[in-house]
């Protein structure tokens, strides 16, 4: 099989090429980035691209951004993801887009060359190979999403809000309702995520980054997020957070 590599260690690219041509495949392009992706795929024609989600020039989410672009351009390109860890946001559209056969490993999962040949073998005939690991996180964040979805439009106002760190009685002022009535969304909120009574009252926190890992924004955006979650608890004893 044809295949392209994009993996900034030179160690582990190297070490691809070696293993892989090994099995008898045979490496078309080994890139240390991205920038050349594109030119390298139209040139060498692979049937298969393995690509690291981190990738120069900052090192956070072009490879995957990568894969996802190769999939809407070339739907019959098949492509293999190696990674840290999960990227749920990007996990979850890759695995979710249209296109070829499909792999997301971790990094630490390929260390037995024998499971990482078969995961390649597989991908080829079509599959789609996802790590265990990537399988449950994405489970996890479908479930979050669910949850969040059986918000009203006013609880998930509300949510967001609290996200920000707002007191019970900042949160009424800015949608002109009682404190009564945000005590009972906050109530509401609290059940459908369902966050139990605590001690602690870190119910307020925990529904706060539900809201963020669910994506959601707030007006002071990452200022709102430190708001909520280290000042939480002392908020929890001055807004009645039990509720």
């Amino acid at each position: 099989m044809r295949i392209l590599i994009c993996e900034d260690s030179t160690l582990l690219r190297e070490g691809l090429v070696r293993v892989l041509e090994d099995a008898g495949h045979h490496v078309v392009a080994a890139l240390p980035d991205a920038s050349e992706l594109d030119e390298a795929v139209d040139r060498t024609s692979p049937e298969l691209c393995i690509l690291d989600v981190r990738l120069p020039p900052s090192w956070t989410d072009e490879g995957i951004r990568a894969a996802l672009a190769l999939r809407a351009r070339l739907p019959q390109l098949a492509v293999l993801v190696l990674s840290q860890y999960v990227e749920e946001r990007y996990a979850s559209e890759l695995v979710t887009s249209s296109g070829g056969a499909l792999g997301y490993l971790l990094k630490d999962r390929v260390a037995d060359v024998g499971d990482f040949l078969d995961a390649v073998d597989r991908i080829a005939a079509g599959a789609t190979v996802l790590d265990p690991e990537v399988v449950a996180q994405l489970l996890s964040r479908r479930a979050r999403d669910e949850r969040m979805q059986r918000l009203t439009e006013r609880e998930a106002s509300v949510l967001a809000l609290i996200a920000e760190g707002r007191s019970n009685q900042a949160i009424a002022r800015t949608l002109h309702v009682s404190e009564g009535s945000v005590e009972k969304h906050i109530t509401a909120v609290f059940q459908k995520l369902g966050l139990e009574p605590d001690e602690s009252g870190n119910r307020r926190v925990l529904a706060a980054l539900a809201h963020l890992e669910h994506g959601g924004a707030t007006t002071t955006l990452q200022q709102g997020a430190n708001s909520a979650a280290h000042s939480g608890i002392r908020t929890a004893s001055q807004t009645g957070m039990n509720r």
